[in-house]
């Protein structure tokens, strides 16, 4: 890369810092000691009130990421193998004018978009962007939702009336919680902004209450459950419904408040009828009694909640399970109520302008195979055969603003290759990895410590009201850029407006709001503010057009039968699911030094038996396959996964050429989607089906044992 020298930016003034961590959902307060133009020391800030001190390995790694001398700054621009640095003008100029050559030529759907995981996570992006994505007036919009959390906001969208609906559980009251495919002690909470989630876990046993985790692994988070029972991957609606199934034959259901303003209960009831827990037993590897037991436990539970994360949702039956959470909760009187799972009232709160009776999904297809959208959005398991597909709007180009869809969504490799065909493609990030390699131009924005921010979606998502405002640490150099002064140079280049910065919008939400505060009150509360815990808020805050909880809705009951016919299929003798890990983030945090220390970790972990009948031992090389490719990994045998199933972690697959990240490539791994199968849906969402991917697994051919993926 041609580099000029370097502008530097003004250095902070020496002292005490106080933000919101922006790396992961927990959103944890810090306190920060910036001391010589540099930040020697990183606490938790025991004066959050959501957060109260608590403090991961992610959050000390925040200065790793501002000083990461592989980041960039500046825009480049590809031309074969070389890179070399663009003034901001000149870049934008040139992103803009090859945008428009291509809508221009071909459409406006023949320019596509990927918006990743941590769009959310920066509120400059988040209060931007959308500008930018209007202004290219394509339909073929896609973003990591729907490889993550789209049944979340199906169900939300149907039963409720609006994808951000969504309950979390009032973690702090509750005396029964029962947690599937959800691991908090490693992602600190998902869909569930909880920071310190070990310590509230610890306060439900204390006051006597009761942890129950159902998941296929022996996660982190069963050392903190009083029970966990193992269930075989994608089983997971069939254990809901035999819940539902005791609930509703026992009659045990109590609607609570819900009962004035919910329809659907009778049709639950014979929807439920089929599903047995002596039925499913076989299917789900849980016993009869065992869902017996826990189905009266949760009924008869004081203040109880059902909570499913990402194991649930994706698998190919996310929805319903989604879904079928949200109707065990509403049925047994936990559903809007204390100790159950509950809805916020964010001071900045995105629902403010929503409209009730909304249609949220199915207004158009994916042009290929016909995928239906939800919220403006594609299922993102289409994109590369939209790309390779002839014919009127394929699409030609494309922009990534913070993802690396290559390592995050299914069938990486076909999209890898997919990349390469396109007239243009453009990436907002600051780093050169497996994705944005492919790019013609980066536009790199600050990010970090350098920007404001304000967690827009997490509030909508924590387990208390609260609200806080993070001022930069560092300022930045003068040829750097914000993100939201990217997205408005390009916006003003492609309509001729801008729009308003994005600390205007928060100021004017915030105002408006449930709390009727100001950006400036927040900025003289450094610690955050505190609005109290979660209170019911049904039927005032529903969005559907009857203005009524729909238990039963239509989408949902037409799936059944495909859940039933699956019921006695067989199942494959090896399965693969993804594990998340504290120290790590999706793709983009395995560049930092001091989260990347220690063993390898990007290992298959596979329980004695399974290995045992392939004649593999541990810390062998293996080979595993599917039927859209293969990766080589270290093996670890664990006495903690049901047999039948293997577990790799997501996001690594860093030994691809050409990116620029010294410590990623050096703890390259491999990629678990290149193992997941982008014809593998759910087909109620259009969410993909990564987990429960069948596999085979054998000795790699010429490795030795105690071989790691980085010798």
């Amino acid at each position: 890369m041609t580099a000029p020298a370097p502008v530097s930016a003004a250095l902070p003034a020496d002292g005490i810092y106080h933000r919101a961590c922006n790396l992961c959902e927990a959103i944890c307060g810090l306190t920060l000691t910036v001391q010589g133009g540099r930040v020697t020391d990183v606490r938790g800030d025991p004066l959050d009130p959501l957060s109260k001190g608590h403090l991961c390995p992610k959050g000390v790694a925040l200065p790793d990421l501002h000083a990461d001398p592989d980041r960039l700054k500046r825009p480049v621009r590809r031309d074969g193998d070389t890179w070399t640095e663009m003034e901001w003008d000149e870049a934008l100029d040139y992103v803009a004018e090859r945008l428009k050559a291509v809508r221009e030529r071909y459409g406006a759907d023949a320019v596509a978009a990927f918006q990743g995981n941590p769009s959310v996570h920066n509120s400059g992006t988040l209060l931007s962007a959308g500008g930018f994505m209007k202004a290219l007036g394509t339909r073929n919009r896609f973003t990591a939702t729907s490889i993550d959390q789209l049944p979340h906001h199906f169900a939300a969208a149907e039963m409720f009336g609006h994808p951000l609906l969504m309950p979390v559980p009032d973690v702090d009251r509750t005396d029964f919680f029962l947690m599937l495919g959800a691991n908090p002690a490693a992602s600190n909470g998902s869909i569930m902004t909880a920071p310190g989630i070990r310590e509230r876990l610890k306060g439900i046993r204390e006051r006597g209450g009761q942890v129950i985790l159902i998941d296929p692994r022996r996660t982190e988070t069963a050392a903190h459950a009083t029970e966990y029972h193992p269930i075989r991957p994608g089983s997971d609606a069939f254990f809901l419904f035999a819940l539902l199934n005791v609930i509703l034959e026992e009659r045990l259901e109590r609607l609570g408040h819900l009962t004035e303003f919910s329809d659907g209960l009778e049709t639950l009831r014979a929807a439920a009828k089929p599903f047995s827990p002596e039925r499913v037993a076989e299917r789900t590897g849980i016993a009869a009694d065992t869902t017996r037991a826990l189905a009266r436990a949760l009924a008869s539970a004081g203040r109880g909640a059902v909570y499913g994360r990402i194991g649930l949702s994706i698998q190919e039956f996310g929805g319903l399970c989604q879904w079928l959470v949200n109707v065990l909760n509403a049925v047994t009187g936990h559903l809007d109520s204390e100790g159950g799972m509950m809805f916020t009232r964010p001071a900045f709160d995105l629902l403010m302008r929503a409209k009730r009776g909304e249609t949220h999904h199915g207004r158009y297809g994916s042009r290929v195979r016909g995928l239906p959208e939800f919220d403006h959005e594609l299922p993102n398991v289409v994109m590369a055969e939209e790309m390779t597909t002839p014919g009127e709007g394929q699409v030609r180009a494309l922009v990534t603003v913070a993802g690396n869809p290559v390592l995050s969504t299914p069938d990486g490799a076909a999209l890898d290759a997919a990349l390469n065909g396109l007239d243009f493609m453009v990436s907002i990030d600051p780093y050169l990895n497996e994705t944005t390699r492919h790019a013609h131009v980066i536009l790199p924005p600050a990010f970090g410590l350098e920007v404001p921010h304000y967690d827009v979606i997490f509030h909508h998502l924590a387990v208390q009201n609260t609200a806080r405002y993070s001022e930069p640490v560092f300022p930045i150099a003068a040829d750097q850029r914000f993100d939201h002064q990217i997205f408005g140079g390009l916006t003003e280049r492609l309509t001729g407006k801008a729009g308003s910065p994005p600390e205007a919008r928060l100021d004017l939400g915030l105002r408006h709001g449930p709390y009727n505060t100001s950006l400036e009150a927040l900025k003289a509360a450094p610690h955050g503010t505190d609005y109290g815990p979660l209170q019911p808020c049904f039927p005032e805050r529903l969005l559907t057009a009857s203005g009524r909880v729909q238990l039963a809705p239509a989408p949902m009951l037409a799936d059944l039968p495909r859940l039933e016919a699956v019921l006695d299929a067989p199942v494959p003798a090896l399965m693969l699911i993804g594990r998340r890990q504290l120290r790590s983030n999706n793709s983009w945090m395995h560049n930092t030094p001091r989260l990347m220390r220690g063993p390898n970790r990007c290992t298959l972990l596979l329980s004695r038996q399974d290995a045992a009948e392939r004649g593999l031992v541990d810390g062998q090389q293996v080979e595993v396959r599917s039927r859209v490719g293969s990766v080589t990994v270290p093996l670890e045998l664990t006495d903690d996964l049901l047999p039948g199933v293997a577990c790799l972690p997501h996001g690594f697959g860093h030994g691809r050429p050409g990116i620029r990240q010294e410590v990623a490539a050096a703890h390259a791994g491999a990629s678990l989607n290149d193992l997941t199968d982008r014809t593998r849906i759910d087909a109620l969402t259009g969410n993909a089906a990564v987990n429960g991917t069948p596999i085979e697994v054998f000795a790699a051919a010429g490795a030795g044992v105690g071989e790691s993926a980085a010798d």
